[in-house]
């Protein structure tokens, strides 16, 4: 079931395809083609509403679904290097046709039936390699899903592929491991798509899938959703469980949607949240949960909002072009009926300091002795000890295994976001100023500079996802608005009160349908065009 790594794992997939099918040549890529030149359904920047309309429609089954992101996967991500894929799940074809069976049954269709997935490859998926970007990991094959994957798999959710990640997510700049090398922006390929769920989001933006998978300790759904076009939901702390993920810090670990669409980010939110035994945390999810979250998904979602511009992060250490698309979003807002307000949050620098805790080699090796099991692989000097990674990833490794706790004042405890006295004073600040001024949200660019070139360290600038949702635990949505010179994305991001997910999906639903910036990467065009 799991393939080798590129460039292999593609061709043997295919292979397997020929085999199974008895056709000749490439028989998806031939469909695929085929179906565009027929003018039947193009899966290009299409959403979850109009697949399961084409499945009741009759004009679409999952299969041709799934057979035509493969076929786009085998045309675009070698061969444009944009390398957003570590391997694809050989059983996806399988899956989808008794997907098809069970809807031809019983005439109903579950929540995500038949929607094929781009998982980041640090979420465990059962049956199919988990590596978190590094060779330490090879050959590893979780005996159980990551939780959200379970919960996306029981709404009938099909895993297509595992993406490429920053090896152990330890960067937000790149995406590159050394299970896969580096992924490259699909906007512009000279260009970074951000870390570390960069493959995740390569891959969705240039539609290698319907949606994605990612995870944000810091930045990692956020800033990769922004630099791709994406949406991307970082939910408040507690409100989806991490469980079978492996951990960068767990304290501030997050997973969940990138999508290209905030309906499709909904619903992948709408089967993962919850409560999890296996993360105690999810216990503070209880009650902020509702019964559904399309119902927030309101056109008008901006008209009589207050959105707060957070000053701070907006009016120093801002490009240009970042600050026009801004100034644009904040127009754009108003138009829509927002009242849009000035914010400077008291003694912000204070109350963000100290906020970081190093746990690095205490989450990864509760990992290894819960999930790998291998009596040569138990400890972080065992995974410096394989070997193979970029002189980043190795100096990080070596750093961890004596840095613990909190650097300054390591008496106070480094508890999660309901235990820690110095992460709740910092939420508390941020919504005491959000109370007083009564706004919804705060708004500011999710990255104040452009996507950096590939290579250029210094080009790392501006990454606003990092300074308040990890510590406080706060939610946080980045949705696009528009694009830098050379076709680079940008995004406006939207911090919200905790477990406040409904309000976040109102604004950026009424902000996503009054301006419609997304649009496909001008290289991964349809196939056959």
């Amino acid at each position: 079931m799991v393939k080798r790594t590129r460039p292999l794992h593609l061709s043997i997939f295919l292979a397997f395809l020929l085999l199974t099918n008895g056709l000749v040549r490439h028989p998806a890529l031939a469909q695929a083609r085929a179906a565009s030149a027929s003018g039947s359904f193009e899966s290009v920047e299409t959403t979850i509403g109009a697949i399961h309309q084409a499945f009741r429609a009759g004009t679409l089954t999952s299969e041709q679904l799934v057979k035509s992101y493969l076929a786009r996967i085998q045309a675009y991500d070698q061969p444009t290097k944009l390398n957003s894929i570590i391997l694809v799940n050989s059983e996806a074809v399988a899956t989808a046709r008794a997907l098809d069976a069970e809807f031809k049954k019983t005439g109903k269709l579950r929540p995500l039936h038949g929607i094929p997935v781009i998982v980041k490859d640090n979420f465990n998926t059962k049956g199919l390699q988990t590596t978190g970007g590094s060779i330490a990991l090879k050959g590893f094959v979780p005996t159980e899903d990551a939780w959200q994957v379970q919960k996306l798999r029981e709404a009938g959710a099909i895993v297509l592929a595992k993406s490429n990640m920053a090896e152990w997510a330890f960067t937000p700049m790149h995406s590159q491991s050394s299970m896969a090398g580096e992924t490259l922006n699909p906007y512009n390929l000279a260009h970074v798509p951000a870390g570390s769920s960069g493959g995740t989001a390569a891959a969705v933006a240039a539609n290698l899938g319907t949606v994605g998978l990612g995870s944000d300790t810091g930045n990692s759904i956020r800033g990769p959703a922004s630099h791709n076009a994406l949406v991307g939901l970082r939910t408040s702390l507690g409100l989806v469980s991490r469980y079978g993920i492996i951990p960068l810090y767990t304290r501030n670990d997050v997973g969940g949607p990138m999508c290209r669409t905030v309906d499709d980010a909904v619903r992948v939110l709408e089967v993962t949240a919850g409560y999890d035994p296996h993360d105690p945390i999810t216990k503070n999810s209880q009650g902020h949960v509702p019964n559904n979250y399309r119902q927030f998904l309101k056109k008008d979602g901006l008209k009589g909002a207050r959105i707060g511009v957070m000053r701070q992060l907006v009016d120093k250490n801002i490009h240009p072009e970042i600050k026009q698309l801004f100034d644009q979003a904040i127009a754009d807002m108003k138009r829509a009926g927002a009242q849009v307000v000035d914010v400077t949050i008291p003694n912000f620098d204070s109350l963000r300091a100290n906020q970081w805790c190093a746990d690095f080699r205490v989450d990864l090796e509760t990992y290894l002795r819960t999930f790998v099991k291998r009596d040569t692989l138990r400890t972080l000097e065992d995974i410096i000890r394989v070997g193979g990674y970029s002189d980043i990833v190795r100096d990080r490794l070596i750093s961890q295994q004596t840095h613990s706790g909190r650097p300054v004042h390591p008496e106070i405890p480094c508890g999660d976001a309901f235990t820690d006295p110095l992460r709740i004073a910092y939420r508390n600040g941020i919504e005491a100023e959000m109370d007083r001024l009564k706004v919804d949200a705060l708004i500011y660019p999710s990255w104040n500079y452009p996507p950096a070139l590939v290579g250029d360290a210094k080009g790392y600038k501006g990454d606003n996802s990092q300074l308040i949702a990890p510590a406080t635990g706060l939610p946080a949505f980045t949705i696009p608005m528009g694009y830098t010179t050379g076709d680079l994305p940008a995004g406006v991001q939207f911090l919200g009160r905790l477990f406040a997910e409904p309000t976040l999906i109102r604004l950026t639903y009424g902000y996503e349908q009054a301006t419609h910036h997304r649009k496909a990467p001008n290289r991964f065009v349809a196939l056959g065009q």
